[in-house]
């Protein structure tokens, strides 16, 4: 089953109005609200039993995104987004000031371009980042689907887009300094990301 422009439209109106979703993305089901909306985000952290201090993912349709959550792009971010973006590649960089506190883990962030069409359409179409952990409460397995997604969240959230299962790898997470540093290994590997930063 694929999500139809109806059902995509649904969803922009919920994250509009400070509502979850769950959604696809290239690596698993994600559930997502506005980032720079801070009830929303509260309201997913409660959703997900987030506990305090872990911050949450994001995801972006386009590269442009990302002035909104960071204004310190470096050589290496450029030369890894201009290589994995879209993509599975999350990358933590310097936060903006005044973000929702729940994105944000010691001053820094994570973002990535999606490269699923449902996910990055999404974030484009908003014209803002989406809140993108896995669609599961912490401590449990991630959803395949949205009927699993269901199951876990019911009416926690406003609307549910199904776009077949997911059951890719959680997405590669590092800090592109120099020097680079891996914090969660993932689809793309160690070797791969240093032969693009040599």
């Amino acid at each position: 089953m694929s999500a139809t422009d109806e059902q995509i439209q649904q969803a922009l109106e919920a994250l509009r109005n400070g509502e979850l979703i769950v959604f696809p993305t290239e690596t698993l089901y994600g559930i997502g609200c506005d980032a720079l909306n801070p009830e929303a985000v509260a309201r997913l952290c409660e959703a997900k039993k987030r506990p305090a201090g872990k911050p949450l993912a994001v995801i972006l349709g386009e590269t442009s995104i990302a002035d909104q959550l960071t204004s310190d792009f470096s050589p290496a971010a450029t030369r890894l987004a201009e290589s994995y973006w879209p993509g599975p590649l999350t990358l933590v960089l310097p936060a903006r000031e005044n973000l929702p506190e729940a994105i944000v883990g010691d001053q820094t962030i994570g973002l990535r371009v999606s490269s699923d069409p449902v996910a990055a359409r999404l974030s484009r179409e908003l014209g803002r980042p989406i809140c993108a952990p896995s669609a599961n409460p912490t401590g449990l397995p991630p959803a395949p689907g949205a009927r699993g997604a269901r199951a876990y969240f019911d009416k926690d959230v406003a609307v549910y887009l199904d776009d077949g299962p997911r059951d890719g790898e959680a997405s590669t997470v590092v800090i592109p300094g120099p020097p680079l540093k891996i914090l969660r290994s993932g689809p793309i590997s160690e070797e791969s990301l240093r032969q693009k930063l040599d």
